[in-house]
This record gives structure tokens, sequence and C-alpha cells, in this order.
């Protein structure tokens, strides 16, 4: 009797594996060429003095130190909305739900206008923070905010499938045995979430980093006290530098693609580790 074939849904190997090289090329690779293209233009030495710069660099600066404090932030908060999210049931619950997913679909020069709005010294939030002589709107910590608002659905989004499959008779088990809440959370709940919290903090980061349009109108674009790298991009390409321009954009790239890998590595080598000891 013949082997039957199996019946896919999709196509074939042949066909699915075409169709998605095609596109990633079409939609990722074909912009990095060209990324490369401008950058190879320049000398070893041209490049070195473009990402040098001191302007340059102190915008290095504020990028990573506001992306770094974003992310910490957003570690703890979007731990915190993953866990009310799966674990309680009350009225609004969908509605705050879909509300984490509302930087994805804001465009992000709104996000920016709308953030400055609000915490400007005459701003809802900004008029109380302000009598404490505490000012965000077109400072560093402007930045902050606005990376945060940005990337905040990464650790959500991440950790929260997680825990919606990690369910709470875990946690009552270690209750019957006598765990305190705190020890029920360190040796019960964090080892089983670790990699997706890791995750989605390390894609916030990665996002922080190429922030452009929430943190322009917030921030002020002060040189060397709050000019973010993309920002020094888009100055390169106003003055039609484009080799410029693409080598700055260069180390951004760079940054994400070695925290990219480095995340697919870790979870890699969590997964074959969780493997052999099961």
């Amino acid at each position: 009797m013949a082997q039957q074939r199996s019946k896919r849904v999709l196509p074939g190997f042949t066909v699915s594996l075409g169709s998605s090289l095609f596109f990633v090329g079409l939609v990722i690779l074909l912009p990095l060429t060209g990324l490369v293209m401008e950058t190879a233009k320049l000398t070893l030495p041209e490049y070195w003095a473009i990402i040098s710069d001191p302007r340059v660099v102190a915008s290095y600066k504020v990028t990573v130190s506001a992306a770094l404090v974003a992310s910490v932030f957003n570690l703890f908060f979007g731990l915190l909305m993953a866990w009310i999210l799966t674990r309680y049931r009350f009225p609004g619950r969908l509605l705050l739900d879909g509300l984490m997913d509302l930087p994805f679909a804001l465009p992000t020069a709104v996000a920016g206008l709308t953030l400055a709005a609000l915490f400007s010294t005459q701003g809802w939030f900004g008029q109380y923070l302000a009598l404490w002589d505490i000012k965000v709107s077109y400072t560093w910590l402007g930045i902050v905010v606005a990376m945060t608002f940005t990337s905040v659905p990464f650790v959500v989004r991440t950790v929260q499938p997680v825990l919606e499959e990690f369910g709470p008779e875990y946690e009552e088990a270690s209750a019957t045995l006598g765990a305190s809440p705190i020890q029920t959370f360190y040796r019960v709940i964090l080892p089983e979430i670790k990699p997706a919290l890791f995750t989605g903090t390390a894609l916030s980061f990665t996002r922080s980093l190429g922030e452009f349009g929430a943190v322009i109108f917030i921030a002020g674009n002060l040189p060397w006290q709050t000019e973010v790298t993309s920002l020094m991009i888009f100055v390169r390409l106003q003055e039609f530098d484009y080799a410029a321009a693409a080598a700055i954009a260069s180390v951004v790239l760079l940054a994400s693609l070695v925290l990219l890998f480095l995340i697919n590595g870790l979870q890699q080598r969590y997964q074959h580790i969780t493997g052999a000891l099961k």
C-alpha cells in the first residue's frame, strides 16, 4: 500500500522557505545592504573620525544611559503589569490589557507630542512635579519617559504568556509547604520567568537605542545634553552627508545585533540546560 502523503495547511518547504527568504531580503537585507554600501564609501580613518566625534560620543552616552534606566524601570513595571493581567480578574482588565499595546499602535511622533504636553510645567502631570522642582519635558528625564513608554510592551508581552502557562497551583503548593510569599517568588516563580524577563528587558533596551519620534519632541535636543544618537543621524541626513549618517547608524545597528544574538544564544543555552535537567 502506498504511503499517503501528509497534508499540510501551508505550502511545502521549498515554497515556504523561498517566499520567507524573499521577504526577508526585501524588508531587512536590502535596507541593510544600502547602509553597508554608504558606509563602505568611507575610509577607516574617516569612519572612525565620524563615530568618535565628541558630539556624537555625547549622544551615545545620553542614549545608552536613558535606555538603560528605561529598561530597568520596564523590568519591574512590565513584570508587575504582566502579573496583574494574568493573576487577577477585575472590571476593565481587557481595556488595560489592550492599553499595553498602545505604544505599538500609536505613532511615535504623536506619543512624543503628547508626553511633552503632559509633562510640561503647565501640563497635567508636569505642574505637580514642578512643585517639587522636577522638570521632565525638554530634559534627560523626558528621554527616559519617552523610551519607557515606547518599549514597555516588550516586557509585558514577553512575560505574560509564561505566567499564563505557569498556573497558580505551583504557588499554592509552595504555600502549603510553608514557604513565604517572598520565598515562593524567588524560588518558584522567578526561575521560570527569568529567561522571558531577561529577553523582554533586552528587547526594551534595544528598542530604546533607536527611538526617534517620541524622543525628539520631549528631549529639547540640546547639544551635549539631550541629543540622542538617532537625532545625530537625522542631522547628518539633513546636511546630505549620507555616508556620515550611515556610519553613525552602523554603530546603533551593531549594538542592536550584538544584543539580539546574545539574547538568542542565552535562550538556546537555557533551553539546553533545562532540557538536560528534565
